[in-house]
């Protein structure tokens, strides 16, 4: 189970260098990360190395951020993976609220974080459908 960093923070220009720097200052590694822009604010959704540690120095920083648990799923790297694995989760009746790309350091392999409703529920299943969970 991974656990995501999501940040609620205005959309202006140096916003996301702000949050950058916090986290190069506390040591902490962007691992994947992806940003919904909005007309005033946007949600910045990042698994990090050190998930609590992000969380507080970017909340004492005046954003308001949150950290929720999140699959993360190793694919082989190879055209129609992603539309495998989103076809396990219809067939197993999961719904994708929405989905990302980040890299296991280690294999090299990307892995496709995504958050959904059940997360243990379907964890199990994709296990259970041969797919390696991170």
């Amino acid at each position: 189970m991974l656990k995501q960093l999501s940040i609620y923070a205005e959309n202006k220009k140096g916003t996301l260098e702000e949050i950058t720097r916090i986290l190069l200052e506390q040591d902490i590694n962007i691992l994947g990360s992806m940003t919904d822009d909005g007309a005033e604010y946007g949600v910045n959704r990042m698994v990090v190395s050190k998930p609590q540690e992000a969380y507080e120095a970017v909340h004492q920083a005046g954003y308001v951020c949150s950290v929720k648990d999140v699959i993360g799923v190793e694919v082989e790297d190879k055209v129609g993976n992603l539309n495998s694995l989103l076809k396990t989760l219809l067939k197993m009746n999961i719904n994708v609220h929405y989905l990302y790309l980040s890299f296991n350091r280690d294999s090299g392999l990307p892995i496709m974080v995504f958050c959904t409703d059940d997360i243990w529920e379907v964890e199990d299943g994709l296990r259970n459908n041969g797919y390696r969970v991170v």
